[in-house]
């Protein structure tokens, strides 16, 4: 009897069951291993500190996009690209350990049989492999970046338990967090992966992971939203815009120990961090996906639709998973 069928599991239709079956599979026939599929020793993947891939793209770096950060001297560009990039990085891992924090506080309370109960390990497992991944690079990345902002580091261990109790919350937070990070990713591997190798293979491991783990955390929010009542759903409807601008600055801007560290002007920061209208391109275009995924889930209210625009959050939907946001190009 294979999970999917047993005891206990009228909560779920057959098409999310299944959904959860194609998931678990693919994460037991096409997964990665951090020390198997990266080699940390190959020469290509050696990592100069002086190397001019270090310095950020404006494309999608909303920092290189400034009119400051182009006019520094190549090694300054370089020194600075090297921190944010180690810092988006360490953030990413610290963000997988909020995530296995609230979904395994889920997951204790689920019943035997839960169809959940299994892809959720998966993904938790495939999240401690990311971790794993992220700081072997860091460490050799060989920068001493802080990672979260220190309000976010304090409240983190509570974020993931409070998480495990608001299962709808903590889904739609899932969301915001992978979300802009996968954006970036993606953006930095489309304008052809100008960095250095190992920082592109671990984002190409990582994207191609989190495709499942996204993919999961949309089918759970339909499943679960269309058993809440109208109370609960235009509650999630609000909460959904926060999470993703909440969490966007959370993961993508750096904390102030950075602008203080490079004696980056406040300007440059508020321009980069999300003021400046090219940054607002930026910000916005993370968040397509979520866009189209907020109105397929009946998410998209009067109410909500005025906290994306004033969130600045706000534009046109993605007509399929992963559109490239060409505006901020």
């Amino acid at each position: 009897m294979t999970l999917s069928d047993s005891v206990r599991t009228e909560f779920f239709d057959a098409d999310y069951r299944a959904a959860l079956a194609t998931l678990s599979d693919g994460s037991v026939h096409r997964r990665f291993d951090p020390y198997l599929d990266i080699d940390w020793d190959a020469p290509d993947f050696q990592l100069d500190p002086h190397d001019p891939r270090w310095v950020l793209a404006p494309e999608y770096d909303p920092l290189g996009a400034t009119e400051w950060y182009r006019g520094l001297p190549l090694d300054r560009q370089i020194e600075i690209g090297r921190w944010r990039i180690a810092n988006v990085i360490k953030v990413g891992a610290a963000f997988e350990s909020v995530l296995i924090r609230g979904m395994m506080q889920y997951i204790m309370k689920l019943p035997n049989g839960s169809p959940e109960f299994r892809y959720c390990l998966h993904e938790m497992t495939e999240e401690c492999n990311h971790i794993q991944m992220f700081q072997e690079l860091v460490n050799r990345i060989g920068v001493d970046v802080p990672g979260m902002r220190p309000l976010f580091k304090m409240l983190s261990p509570f974020i993931g338990v409070a998480g495990g109790y608001a299962h709808v919350i903590l889904f739609i937070g899932i969301l915001g967090g992978e979300e802009p990070i996968d954006h970036y990713q993606k953006a930095l591997i489309r304008q052809g992966g100008n960095v250095p190798p190992a920082v592109l293979r671990t984002m190409e491991i990582h994207v191609a992971e989190e495709a499942r783990h996204i993919s999961f955390a949309g089918e759970f929010l339909e499943a679960h939203l269309s058993r809440m009542g109208k109370a609960g759903r235009a509650v999630s409807s609000v909460a959904f815009p926060l999470a993703m601008r909440w969490l966007a600055s959370e993961i993508m801007a750096p904390p102030r120990s950075f602008a203080q560290q490079f004696d980056i002007p406040e300007e440059v920061m508020r321009e980069a961090f999300w003021q400046g209208p090219h940054s607002r391109r930026i910000l916005s275009g993370y968040f397509g996906d979520m866009r189209a995924l907020a109105r397929d889930l009946g998410m998209m209210n009067p109410v909500s639709r005025r906290l994306w625009s004033m969130l600045h959050i706000d534009g046109v939907a993605s007509r399929y998973r992963s559109e490239p946001d060409r505006r901020a190009a």
